[in-house]
């Protein structure tokens, strides 16, 4: 779990490293601008932006339940971020598994794509799709089981 913060930690102290050089340098406006941006950055890299993600066993058990899509996605995938992004609300109707937190996600998906950790692999029906379209999740989201 670790190595997933990895990434938004680094943004969030080189802006504000970069944003204090600024400052002391006189230079406020761009200093204002830079740093928001950079923990922006941060926050869209992290695991917070995703909804709280399950194990593989548990997805699988619930998907079976409610016809609901599993994704499978790890932290500062930029292909994961833009799924989630463009899913907007409706990726709270989906079962997520990060596969650095679970080691059977992780095999799921290496299982689905030629023993490569390619991410998001979307599994719908059993059947995995990788890094789909966002419309067509969506679609799939809008055919599954009761909404909630």
């Amino acid at each position: 779990m670790m190595r997933a913060w990895v990434p938004p930690t680094l943004l969030a102290l080189c802006g504000s490293v970069l944003a204090t050089g600024l400052f002391l340098k006189g230079d406020t406006g761009t200093a204002a601008v830079l740093l928001p941006a950079f923990l922006a950055l941060s926050a869209v890299n992290s695991p917070l932006i995703f909804p709280r993600s399950i194990g593989a066993r548990e997805a699988q058990r619930r998907s079976l339940a409610d016809g609901r899509p599993v994704v499978y996605w790890r932290p500062g995938c930029t292909y994961c971020i833009r799924l989630r992004v463009r899913l907007g609300r409706d990726a709270r109707r989906s079962h997520w598994v990060d596969i650095w937190r679970d080691p059977d996600g992780a095999a799921a998906v290496r299982a689905a794509n030629d023993g490569n950790e390619t991410v998001p692999t979307v599994v719908v029906s059993g059947r995995p799709h990788t890094n789909p379209d966002p419309a067509w999740v969506r679609a799939q989201i809008s055919g599954s089981g009761p909404q909630q």
